[in-house]
């Protein structure tokens, strides 16, 4: 099965497998934040960095189709750099983005200060989600296991989530990646609203990150809070196996079928 992604230069070729749940002719939210997370990490800098804040705006329906990727630096610092990512889809722009990246600095802590622990069960001890393959090609390509809860079910759940496929053609996919990958899947992790009723598209992710991910797992601790007047939050902490390191915020768009 090819890549999510096959890009030469700043040219991109979509696979259909990038695909969303709410329509099949645009793609899930994961697909194009990891894809400009990626562009990122391509910036070179000055000094050992990691990404600590993705940002994203999906100022469009990031259609199925040819892309165009623009990146360039808003500042370039000893300790941060700040760069900017934008996609356009037949030169009309629809992705946003802006990342955040920290100087790399081993720091000893005092030692009451320490990780947050995960105490839910861990992949192999959480339910098999599967079947969601069916509702949305990118979701297909990711494995669930729900630790608390149900994905896509009403009330606040806990799910780990791990990529299994290649997002850019003959790129290893990066820690930082996988968590922007899972964190688009907040709301369908913390559902306040039924899904076969109501339609709750993010129009942004937050994910901030207070160290890189470790393996293949990322599991979101979600909750979502529903406004009366058409807005809500999607809202996760983020952890893999060694404890909580991050988390992620998406703005919702709530409206009836």
């Amino acid at each position: 099965m090819p890549a999510i992604y096959h890009v030469d230069g700043n040219s991109v070729v979509t696979s259909p497998n990038a695909a969303g749940p709410w329509d099949r002719r645009m793609q899930h939210g994961s697909a194009p934040s990891a894809l400009v997370t990626w562009a990122a990490e391509r910036i070179p800098t000055q000094v050992a960095m990691n990404i600590a804040r993705v940002t994203i705006d999906l100022m469009r329906p990031v259609p199925v189709a040819p892309l165009t990727i623009e990146s360039k630096v808003l500042r370039e610092g000893r300790k941060i750099q700040l760069c900017a990512v934008k996609l356009l889809a037949d030169g009309v722009q629809v992705v946003g983005a802006t990342v955040l990246k920290i100087k790399q600095q081993s720091q000893p802590l005092p030692d009451d200060v320490r990780e947050l622990p995960v105490t839910l069960p861990s992949p192999e001890d959480s339910l098999v989600e599967d079947g969601h393959g069916a509702t949305s090609p990118f979701a297909g390509m990711v494995s669930m296991r729900a630790a608390r809860g149900r994905f896509g079910q009403a009330g606040a759940g806990a799910i780990w989530f791990r990529l299994d496929h290649q997002l850019v053609e003959g790129e290893a996919v990066s820690q930082a990646m996988r968590a922007v990958v899972a964190a688009d899947f907040s709301n369908g992790t913390a559902s306040t609203l039924d899904f076969r009723t109501w339609t709750y598209i993010n129009a942004d992710l937050s994910v901030n990150l207070a160290r890189q991910p470790v393996g293949d797992w990322i599991l979101l601790d979600g909750e979502s809070w529903i406004g009366p007047d058409g807005a809500g939050l999607a809202m996760s902490r983020l952890a893999d196996r060694q404890g909580y390191f991050g988390r992620a915020v998406q703005s919702l768009v709530i409206e009836k079928r």
